[in-house]
Order: C-alpha cells, then sequence, then structure tokens
C-alpha cells in the first residue's frame, strides 16, 4: 500500500494525473466515463482544487483510489486496500 498525504489544494492535480496515468486511462476514456468532455476533465486536473468533493469521489473512484481520512501523526490502517491521502 502506499500513502499519498495530502495538506495542500495544489497537491491535487498532480495526483490526479498520476493516478489516472497509472489506471491507464487517457483524459478522453475518463471524461467518457465521468460524462464530461475531454476539455472539462483537463481543466479539473488542472484545477483540481476548486472541484467538489462530490466530483472528486467520482474521479478517484473511476481511477480505483480510495480515499482515507485520518488524524495526522496517527499510522496508516494495517487492514487498509488502498491508497491514503
Amino acid at each position: 500500500m502506499t500513502n499519498f498525504p495530502v495538506r495542500t489544494a495544489e497537491q491535487l492535480p498532480a495526483l490526479l494525473q498520476g493516478f489516472r496515468k497509472q489506471a491507464g486511462l487517457t483524459q478522453a476514456a475518463t471524461a467518457l466515463r465521468l460524462g464530461v468532455t475531454q476539455q472539462t476533465l483537463s481543466a479539473m486536473e488542472r484545477n483540481a482544487d476548486k472541484i467538489s468533493a462530490d466530483r472528486l469521489l467520482q474521479v478517484l473512484n473511476i481511477f480505483g483510489v480510495e480515499l482515507i481520512l485520518r488524524q495526522a501523526g496517527d499510522p496508516p490502517s494495517q487492514n487498509s486496500s488502498g491508497p491514503l491521502w
């Protein structure tokens, strides 16, 4: 399991792009699954700090990424099955 701590919204664009590429998806394929245009998805990746929590969770689900929230300083759970950030 790889952890990706996110402490600022500015980290999100690079993480989303990385998760998309790791999932083997193009922007066009991801946009199709999300029901938006490729241009809209591109803008979402560039401005990930501006998208809603609902939309962020939809995108993460497409990438097969789980969002786990924990207290800073707490060790990651050993029974977690996905990335932590």
